[in-house]
């Protein structure tokens, strides 16, 4: 009996390694690897190097787990039956792989960017960092994380340092695939003609220039009636040198197009590439790192027993996307990701595994109208949409429960007024707070803008100052809290956020914003609305409305604030709880940059307290001057010092940036007062 049992576990181990792995990373193709900062050691981890290349995938599609991929079953395949496609690397990693922290860390590119070591370690922004100014204080490096970007977006402009996938196509078995391709956009000043993609991405050609289904547009509000351009006066070209030259990718307008207008153009495209192996590609090169190692990264098998991914605004819906489609699990049906951080992603998802997707796409208040981005479900758990009837959820489609992350939602105000943030933990009729799962988290950061503006502050695209609150500090402690809460089970600090319960969060006619000289509130606020884009959406996929019929819209919630203006419920950061100036999560467009009465994108406003009594009563300002609220620097820097020390002891902030804290309140102070 013991010989055969033996001989049973032989034959089993045998049947095992001839088993071809799911989920395979083909090849590793190495472009260049060089050391960091001239091979400078970090303390306990040492140096560290970066290599940049491309990676080779290849995948079943009869698999179950690639199923979900659209368009799969169209795609070319190899010899062995296999989808293959590539995908741009970089990898910031120890040089001796085993003296890090055991953590990969994955930034979903935003458009082919690099973020996250400027984020995190506090220094410029660069999608090439090679300097010490790139590398800021080396707080992710001085951790041990080995750090990792993978193109998955196809269609990012062509710009040194951006990354990207480059797909497979998909083919009817005798035919190219054609379908509607919707593009709507806006411009500042009037122009001849535009492209036909947004911000400058990689556009869809048109297929046939004279298709019946080509059409255009305008309207002067996101639901006003849509009037059709006579199709005499435009076709897809672009003006060059006064010359009108036949361009595939641009549509040209007789006359012009008019600043502050909505334009739409809907036209027959071809050829359409598998958008959905970029998410593919974050989901293989994870489990392969995590569960084989690669040996031409020199990173040995085990060498990385945990994986956290991050992304910001279009990354962090993602992200949110990601784990609805159930790319979480590969094809050995393991867990891809342990800890997530989808950042100001608000209730949004995205463009990112449909035919004919455009990943650039979002939803602004004044640009990017009804693509598939704040679309029902929200939540993480179910809930029935009582107008549709429908029932769905975020997070409730894992085969196993095991194979769900531990997550941490992290959003700013923006998200509340330009992203329908609030539908992410209330039930769709607005009435209801919605508790989230114990394997997840939502941190707001009261009084915040969507990226963390610089000070002294500017004035871009909106009638107020940009928000400088800078709550990157706060991000630091929660990345670290999220890395314990995976390795060991650490529980990480409790969610803060405005909730119905506490009266924190309100309709938006009811936010009480105080009347300040100077400044006007937002008359509406960005929607989120049932859309339908056809009956095989969601089923395969494919878009047939083009444009989407468009239903009634969801309730939409805001933070309440206090008579300064500011936030009352979140993480109230010091320039929120010891205030110089309200802080806000919108500001309206500002003059030549779009309707006065619209919320600028992405942009939050900050607006300065006066100095003195006097001073604030000339202006007819309601607000306390800063020389009434405090009685000195000194005073007001003690506050300030009170209220990190408690965030650190709340675990929202670190004891090595309180003393940052404080330095960037003397410097807020002084610019005030001078």
């Amino acid at each position: 009996m013991a010989r055969m049992s033996r001989l049973l576990i032989v034959l089993f181990a045998f049947n095992f390694f001839l088993t071809p792995i799911r989920a395979r990373v083909v090849r590793v193709e190495i472009h260049e690897r060089n050391p960091i900062l001239e091979g400078e050691p970090y303390p306990l981890v040492g140096p560290y190097e970066i290599i940049t290349g491309r990676v080779h995938f290849a995948v079943d599609p009869e698999l179950g787990p690639n199923r979900i991929i659209t368009d799969i079953l169209k795609a070319p395949r190899n010899d062995q039956g296999e989808v293959e496609f590539s995908s741009d690397l970089v990898l910031l990693k120890p040089v001796q792989a085993e003296r890090g922290n055991g953590a990969i860390f994955y930034e979903v590119s935003n458009r082919g960017g690099k973020a996250m070591v400027g984020f995190f370690n506090l220094a410029r922004y660069t999608r090439t960092p090679k300097t010490r100014e790139d590398f800021g204080d080396g707080f992710l490096m001085r951790q041990g994380f080995t750090l990792m970007w993978l193109g998955w977006q196809l269609d990012p402009p062509h710009r040194p340092g951006n990354m990207r996938v480059y797909p497979a196509i998909a083919r009817g078995s005798d035919h190219p695939i054609t379908g509607l391709v919707r593009c709507d956009f806006v411009v500042k000043t009037r122009a001849d003609h535009h492209i036909l993609s947004d911000r400058n991405h990689v556009p869809y050609p048109v297929s046939d220039p004279q298709a019946p289904e080509n059409s255009m547009t305008v309207r002067d509000a996101v639901e006003g009636e849509r009037q059709a351009v006579p199709r005499n006066r435009w076709q897809f070209a672009r003006m060059e040198e006064g010359r009108t030259v036949p361009d595939s990718t641009h549509v040209l307008l007789e006359g012009g197009f008019e600043p502050g207008k909505i334009y739409e153009v809907v036209y027959r495209g071809q050829d359409p590439p598998l958008v959905g192996l970029g998410p593919t590609a974050v989901r293989d090169m994870i489990s392969h790192l995590k569960y084989e190692g690669d040996p031409d990264l020199s990173i040995p098998r085990s060498t990385l027993n945990r994986a956290l991914g991050f992304g910001s605004s279009q990354s962090g819906r993602f992200l949110r996307t990601f784990l609805y489609q159930g790319f979480n699990e590969d094809e050995q049906n393991r867990r891809v990701f342990d800890g997530l951080i989808p950042h100001v992603a608000g209730a949004g998802r995205g463009s990112f595994n449909h035919r004919f997707a455009q990943p650039s796409r979002d939803a602004q208040p004044f640009s990017n109208f009804f693509y598939p981005t704040d679309i029902f479900p929200f939540t993480d758990t179910a809930q029935t949409d009582p107008e549709t009837g429908e029932t769905d959820g975020l997070l409730i489609h894992f085969a196993r429960p095991e194979l769900c992350p531990k997550i941490f939602y992290t959003n700013s105000s923006y998200e509340y007024w330009g992203r329908a943030s609030s539908l992410i933990h209330t039930t769709v009729d607005g009435t209801r707070d919605v508790e989230f799962m114990d394997q997840v988290r939502h941190y707001h950061f009261a009084g915040s803008q969507h990226g963390v503006g610089p000070f002294p502050p500017t004035r871009t695209r909106g009638q107020q100052l940009n928000n400088p609150l800078d709550f990157r500090g706060t991000m630091r402690a929660l990345l670290l809290a999220l890395d314990r809460w995976v390795d060991d089970g650490t529980t990480p600090p409790p969610s803060r956020y405005p909730r119905l319960d506490q009266a924190t969060l309100v309709p938006f006619p009811e936010f009480d914003f105080p009347r300040l000289p100077g400044v006007r509130v937002p008359p509406r606020i960005h929607r989120a609305y049932r859309v339908d884009y056809g009956p095989r959406f969601r089923s395969e996929g494919i878009v047939s409305h083009q444009p989407p019929r468009v239903g009634a819209p969801f309730p939409i919630l805001v933070p309440k604030v206090d008579a300064d203006g500011n936030e009352l419920a979140g993480i109230r950061l010091p320039e929120v709880a010891v205030p110089l100036a309200t802080y806000t999560g919108w500001n309206l467009f500002g003059p030549g940059q779009g309707p006065p009465t619209e919320i600028c994108s992405f942009r939050g406003s900050y607006i300065p307290f006066a100095r003195t009594k006097e001073e604030r009563l000339e202006a007819g300002d309601p607000r306390p001057s800063i020389r009434e609220r405090y009685g000195s620097r000194d005073e007001y820097l003690g506050r300030v010092t009170e209220t990190a020390l408690e965030l650190m002891d709340r675990g929202y902030l670190l004891s090595q940036d309180v003393p940052l804290v404080v330095k960037g309140a003397a410097v807020r102070w002084d610019y005030l007062m001078r």
